[in-house]
């Protein structure tokens, strides 16, 4: 990997692994999987919030860990594909934006996205809203802890995609798992690529019905669960 200077208290602080794979200095964790991010984000984050079956007019996706934006544009993708009327909300929490030149190369290694990624590139310049009319997206600046507690929202499935539970514990506490229960709709839907036993006991006390199942490539197990 290539040396970075030293990061500024909001700096997302990368390098990169193989070429063009995004890693987290500050974490010492890479953004997505290295065998396919995109095929992790689908089996993850789509199929584990059954993705798109469950797509209406004006379903909301709120997420921990915005970082390349990789996972929005899987969402935007599978609602375009699935032809459903309406607008998709995707609501995204991160404390540590990347730059638009390091998001724009990260995405370029995924040819499916090259369609959508332009349209979404202010997200990571100047623009924390962005309304496409079928797709409504705002970015939350700043620590969850602080920021997830005064959001207002209510989200029809959470995709939890924080650096490893080990390597950033802060965005895998129990507080912060309540917080995603409250702000989650009746019969609202989570997933996260960890199985880590803490992550499982915060969100079942956080209100949801947790299950352990398959993840993806050399992951064996990742979290799901509905809200009652």
């Amino acid at each position: 990997m290539t040396a970075s200077p030293p990061p500024h208290d909001t700096d997302a602080a990368l390098d990169w692994r193989n070429g063009d794979i995004p890693v987290s200095t500050r974490f010492d964790d890479p953004y997505y999987s290295l065998d396919n991010g995109l095929a992790e984000t689908r089996h993850v984050f789509l199929d584990g919030n059954d993705l798109p079956a469950r797509f209406v007019d004006g379903f909301h996706i709120a997420e921990l860990g915005f970082g390349t934006g990789l996972n929005l544009l899987a969402a935007g993708l599978a609602w375009q594909a699935a032809g459903v009327a309406g607008t998709l909300r995707f609501t995204t929490f991160e404390a540590f934006p990347v730059t638009a030149a390091d998001a724009a190369r990260a995405q370029s290694q995924f040819p499916e996205t090259e369609a959508l990624a332009p349209h979404l590139a202010p997200l990571w310049a100047s623009e924390r809203r962005l309304d496409l009319g079928w797709l409504q997206v705002e970015v939350i600046l700043g620590d969850a802890r602080e920021t997830l507690p005064a959001w207002q929202g209510r989200a029809d499935a959470w995709f939890l995609d924080g650096f490893s539970p080990a390597k950033n514990p802060e965005l895998w506490d129990a507080a912060l798992m309540q917080q995603i229960g409250r702000a989650t709709a009746p019969g609202g839907t989570v997933a996260t690529y960890t199985a880590a036993g803490h992550v499982r006991r915060a969100l079942t006390e956080a209100g949801f019905d947790v299950h352990r199942v398959p993840g993806f490539g050399r992951k064996r197990h990742m979290t799901v669960g509905r809200k009652a």
